[in-house]
């Protein structure tokens, strides 16, 4: 979780206040559950930080596309080749 602004803007930023969420998980860790504890720990951080909303990017062909709409992230625009996906906590 890291939070930009207007002079360093990078993909999934919405504003200024909304931190953007990076995660990746190794190749052969995939498909064991960890994609959702690890994102479940960072909402819970940001929760706590009292953000009211987090961002992420992610290609719509990633599977871990899945994981974000489950959680309640949602579509609020394309970058590129990405969708910058927005969950309000």
């Amino acid at each position: 979780m890291r939070l930009f602004d207007e002079t360093n803007k990078t993909y999934g930023y919405i504003n200024k206040n909304i931190p953007v969420l990076s995660m990746a998980i190794l190749p052969e860790y995939r498909g064991q559950g960890l994609g959702t504890v690890l994102l479940n720990e960072m909402i819970d951080k940001a929760k706590q930080s009292d953000y009211i909303s987090l961002s992420l990017s992610v290609d719509p062909k990633n599977p871990a596309l899945r994981l974000y709409e489950r959680d309640g992230f949602v579509k609020v625009g394309v970058n590129g080749t990405s969708w910058d996906m927005v969950k309000k906590l």
